[in-house]
């Protein structure tokens, strides 16, 4: 990688991070603006919808709701996401976080401090946030915290 990352490198962080297909989804060519710090790095990717990722300093995207949407859209369900029903689901649009036992299904693949989106048994997409328990764990677990939602959905 050269000393700033253009948008191919951080595509390439995002396949890594998220699977093969993830960095075309949510950085497609002309759709996307990187800010920078002052040094050149990137810091947030931003597109009309909002907020895409945040470039964390140890090399890994943080998800906006626009990169939750984008990555719901492009990989197959339920790629890097966590499902609840009707009971989070308000509670999860506050920002809230999901708790083990309203778990009702996740990507087998997610471990903990893994980037998920969090979506309604519906489909519609609730919130992002940071996995607290591996995929066993939320569906096993009657207690404790599965995801630290960053950002609910809000009324949207």
């Amino acid at each position: 990688m050269s000393s700033i990352p253009t948008i191919a490198d951080l595509r390439t962080v995002a396949d890594y991070q998220f699977g093969a297909t993830a960095g075309e989804a949510l950085f497609p060519d002309d759709d996307v603006e990187v800010r920078r710090s002052t040094s050149g790095r990137p810091r947030q990717v931003v597109a009309d919808g909002g907020r895409v990722v945040s470039y964390r300093t140890d090399g890994r995207f943080t998800l906006g709701l626009e990169g939750g949407r984008r990555l719901r859209a492009a990989l197959d369900h339920p790629a890097y996401s966590v499902v609840v029903g009707d009971e989070s689901a308000p509670f999860v649009r506050e920002g809230k976080n999901v708790f083990a036992k309203f778990v009702a299904e996740v990507d087998p693949a997610v471990r903990p401090h893994d980037e998920v989106a969090v979506v309604h048994e519906d489909g519609d997409l609730l919130g992002v946030g940071r996995a607290e328990l591996s995929a066993e764990g939320m569906l096993d677990f009657d207690a404790g915290m599965a995801v630290k939602v960053r950002d609910g959905a809000g009324s949207e």
